[in-house]
């Protein structure tokens, strides 16, 4: 059976093919007022047919086989240094409404791109999959992939710290919205599907090849440096919960047209995280 793309979640790819993304699309900040127009950088959005094409492996498969096919596809990409990570976020997660700054990824402020570094109040490279779990550090590969790079504040980066992500705990400093506790980490709800579809990505993209650990998901927290990443449960209601909105979709766009050439696939079909997991 083919691919649709009319999904409830990829029906507005389709009505936005070939158009600018709106400059109103936020990370998430669904309730802010009209921003003035896009940038002229920004990407058109993929057709319907030509993400159908990117996809044409996978069509038919579900489970195991759906994961082995998609992770064929996503495989074949451009890599991007570790160095070279500052300047590409300050493009992929530049904010709509103000092209000098970038959006931050759990705090949800927007940033000066020029204060990004290690001092307080300064933003730096989040791994959202913690680079301790399967131990990959910023090796070009998994840890430069900005499919799971985003910025935050330096403070919330360390409260995360390499944290599995679950419900509950205390307010964090500068994150409204996020809590944690001792073992996990729960990110504001304008972002909690973002979190769940980039480890997802993560699971399918690194299997074992490429020198590097076979990265998976699990239905636990205290993973610690195992190549493993919970709650998988916790992450499928996030997906539901918070489906890709436009700041998502031409983050995935800008990644695919500009640096890596590869696409995360749960952007553009949400409803495969249920088929796989």
């Amino acid at each position: 059976m083919r691919i649709s793309r009319l999904t409830p979640w990829a029906a507005g790819l389709a009505a936005a093919s070939l158009i600018l993304i709106p400059a109103s699309a936020s990370a998430g900040q669904r309730n802010a007022a009209a921003p003035a127009a896009a940038p002229a950088a920004a990407p058109a959005a993929a057709s319907a047919s030509a993400v159908d094409t990117y996809y044409a492996a996978a069509e038919g498969k579900t489970g195991a086989a759906l994961k082995t096919a998609l992770h064929g596809i996503i495989k074949t990409q451009s890599k991007v240094t570790y160095d070279g990570v500052w300047n590409a976020l300050k493009v992929t997660d530049q904010d709509p409404a103000n092209p000098n700054n970038v959006i931050l990824v759990y705090s949800g402020r927007s940033q000066s791109k020029s204060t990004n570094g290690g001092g307080v109040n300064d933003w730096n490279r989040e791994h959202v999959w913690a680079k301790s779990h399967g131990d990959f550090g910023t090796a070009t590969g998994p840890g430069t992939d900005l499919h799971h790079l985003r910025p935050e504040d330096v403070t919330v980066n360390s409260t995360r710290g390499n944290k599995d992500f679950d419900l509950g705990g205390g307010p964090v400093s500068e994150a409204p919205g996020s809590l944690t506790d001792a073992d996990s980490f729960e990110p504001r709800n304008a972002v909690k599907g973002d979190v769940a579809r980039m480890l997802l990505y993560m699971a399918v993209r690194y299997d074992g090849g490429d020198g590097f650990a076979d990265l998976e998901m699990n239905d636990k927290v205290n993973n610690g440096s195992a190549p493993l990443f919970g709650k998988i449960s916790v992450l499928k209601q996030w997906n539901l919960q918070d489906p890709p909105d436009a700041f998502e979709q031409r983050r995935n766009q800008v990644i695919y047209d500009t640096y890596q050439h590869n696409r995360n696939p749960f952007i553009d079909h949400p409803e495969w995280v249920n088929s796989i997991w």
